[in-house]
């Protein structure tokens, strides 16, 4: 897509082809870095002063255990004692500690649901995880009424191409509360658009003869 301009400070105007397109330049960018976030980021544990055994069922133990590096980048750590009986092999010697999040073991349930239910190779982060990077991605993104230059609205249209759906939110509280979920929004065909204006201009070429004719006809 080619870019047009800014519209209102807030939204870019793109053509492609003969279509336009808005794309709101704060919640495109919030999307891009809430992605980059949720793919690059391997956060870090702080060591519990004493190692908790978790109770788990078997599957959700195997899950777990064949599953160990995802759980260390969402910042858990965990001892696996091969000796132990099935569904206390498992033990957590670290958690994630954030300023205004606290995480647990439901935290580690969620993830387990998760990777059960996941398509190969998708970057699984548990709820709590996706919300802290949704406020941390919200904080770093261009804000609406922002003027920005030509070249950092072709960056942000290139982003575009590297999200997953860029052309949809992500779906969180904040951003239900706004009623915010679309990116990009068709705004309009020039070929129709251009058609129009010239079917109007037609019916006012053909209303102002009809009107001459009525009143050459009163006069007569």
């Amino acid at each position: 897509m080619d870019v047009v301009g800014q519209f209102y400070l807030g939204f870019i105007i793109c053509k492609l082809d003969s279509d336009l397109f808005i794309i709101d330049q704060h919640a495109t960018d919030e999307k891009y870095n809430f992605e980059m976030l949720l793919r690059t980021t391997h956060l870090q544990y702080q060591t519990l002063a004493i190692p908790l055994t978790l109770e788990l069922t078997a599957i959700n133990e195997t899950t777990l255990i064949e599953n160990l590096p995802v759980f260390e980048k969402n910042g858990f750590k965990f001892s696996i004692n091969s000796n132990a009986p099935p569904t206390k092999k498992v033990s957590l010697l670290g958690k994630l500690f954030s300023k205004n999040w606290e995480f647990a073991k439901e935290d580690i349930d969620k993830l387990i649901f998760m990777l059960q239910d996941a398509p190969e190779g998708t970057v699984c982060r548990s709820s709590r995880i996706s919300a802290m990077f949704a406020s941390r991605a919200c904080r770093k993104s261009i804000m609406i009424g922002t003027a920005l230059k030509k070249s950092t609205m072709k960056q942000l249209v290139q982003h575009m191409g590297e999200m997953e759906q860029p052309w949809e939110m992500f779906e969180n509280q904040e951003n239900r509360e706004k009623g915010q979920k679309l990116i990009l929004r068709h705004w309009v065909n020039l070929h129709i658009l251009i058609l129009v204006n010239h079917t109007i201009h037609n019916i006012t070429v053909y209303s102002d003869q009809i009107k001459n004719i009525h009143s050459s006809i009163s006069i007569n």
